[in-house]
């Protein structure tokens, strides 16, 4: 997959906002633009609904949650239309949100009846004896070196993972996939149960990828606000065993 070191306008793809937009994962969309912008990169925004064919030329594709009804058919038109496996082939990023998350996997279940996936993330997905919802905090793989992973979760799911992918957080406090593990990840691609949106609550997360994209390390922004949203929700859910994060940017490998 390729690169582009001399990025200087990043194209953003906000999948089918028609059927997948229900928690507030458009903010996961601005805080992209937001901070590549704030690095001189300029931005081009580009929204498919779920009737129009999507390019394959976008750098970064967000898909949101949704009920289980535009979830399946959010993956059936996923599925018929087939650009987003070209775009990864290309080397595109994905950052997948609940419902979206669960469609990157091989199956999920919805309105007890099970459908198929686009099989982009080596997961498949299953109905929890109980909903999950409420605060979510985890430690985050540290091969991605970002730190505490932080966001709210309202999910039904379960979701399992298969060799070909691993866990994006070691969960400390909540459900995420099974009660231990949050998200998954493998290449650029990248799904969480988190709402929040969670990349306002996980700046570096966000920066993670756009260093995927533009294949260099980025230059720190002042997050001084964010850094200080993520120290209250940490310590309202553990203060004993996570500790404040230092208001710097990580090194992003």
């Amino acid at each position: 997959m390729s690169t582009r070191p001399s990025l200087s306008t990043l194209r953003l793809v906000w999948l089918y906002p028609d059927l997948l937009s229900t928690y507030g994962d458009r903010g996961n969309l601005q805080v992209l633009a937001y901070r590549a912008i704030g690095r001189g990169i300029d931005v081009d925004i580009v929204e498919v609904t779920s009737d129009k064919h999507m390019p394959t030329e976008g750098d970064i594709y967000l898909i949101g949650g949704g009920e289980d009804g535009p979830q399946a058919l959010a993956a059936d038109r996923l599925r018929a239309d087939g650009s987003l496996p070209r775009a990864v082939n290309k080397g595109a990023v994905i950052f997948s949100v609940c419902a979206g998350y669960q469609i990157m996997g091989t199956s999920f279940m919805a309105k007890g009846e099970q459908h198929a996936g686009l099989g982009l993330l080596d997961i498949h997905s299953q109905r929890g004896d109980k909903r999950a919802v409420g605060e979510l905090a985890g430690q985050i793989d540290p091969r991605l070196h970002v730190p505490t992973l932080t966001g709210f979760e309202n999910h039904g799911g379960r979701t399992f993972i298969g060799p070909n992918a691993a866990p994006l957080a070691k969960v400390t406090h909540g459900i995420g996939n099974d009660g231990t593990t949050e998200g998954a990840w493998a290449g650029r691609i990248m799904g969480t149960y988190l709402h929040g949106p969670a990349l306002a609550r996980n700046p570096l997360l966000a920066d993670l990828l756009l260093s995927w994209v533009t294949g260099s390390q980025l230059v720190p922004l002042d997050d001084t606000w964010p850094t200080a949203l993520r120290n209250e929700r940490l310590a309202a859910v553990n203060p004993k065993q996570l500790p404040p994060d230092a208001n710097n940017a990580m090194e992003l490998m």
